[in-house]
């Protein structure tokens, strides 16, 4: 039983990853797609009873919002891991920009996301964190987490 928090700001490839190496696995769960916190809390809650991977697909900047998902995984038993993806505002403007309706945000909202942005611990629950960033062949890099001194 997995548990997968990614953490980032908007244009950073966090759907595109969950995507690529989670798609078949995991279940994604994304307030964008499910609209509303309580939609959220039924699938969370679905997979923790059902004990389904999962992979909270949202921004997850605030060490708060991480705790909404890391605590019920672990007192379920989920082994939790942090992907970060590290922050480029310049891509992610760039990628945020070809983005089309409701899908693009603002770019202020953007960068009201990076400035709230604190970055994962350990201590938060996680068993395992990763960097994750894009080469210039748009292929994602994933990197053991590097805890600082």
């Amino acid at each position: 039983m997995e548990a997968i928090i990614f953490i980032g700001i908007q244009g950073s490839g966090k759907s595109t990853f969950y995507k690529v190496r989670f798609f078949d696995t995991h279940v994604r769960i994304n307030l964008d797609m499910l609209k509303t916190k309580y939609r959220q809390q039924l699938l969370l809650n679905a997979c923790i009873e059902g004990k389904q991977p999962f992979v909270v697909d949202n921004t997850n900047v605030m060490a708060k919002t991480r705790a909404y998902f890391i605590i019920p995984a672990k007192a379920a038993g989920f082994r939790v891991v942090g992907y970060y993806f590290r922050s480029d505002v310049k891509a992610a403007l760039f990628r945020n920009s070809g983005r089309d309706g409701v899908a693009r945000i603002p770019d202020i909202g953007l960068f009201d996301t990076y400035k709230r942005l604190q970055l994962p611990r350990r201590e938060e629950g996680f068993d395992a964190l990763f960097y994750v960033s894009i080469n210039e062949a748009g292929e994602f890099i994933v990197e053991e987490w590097a805890d600082e001194v």
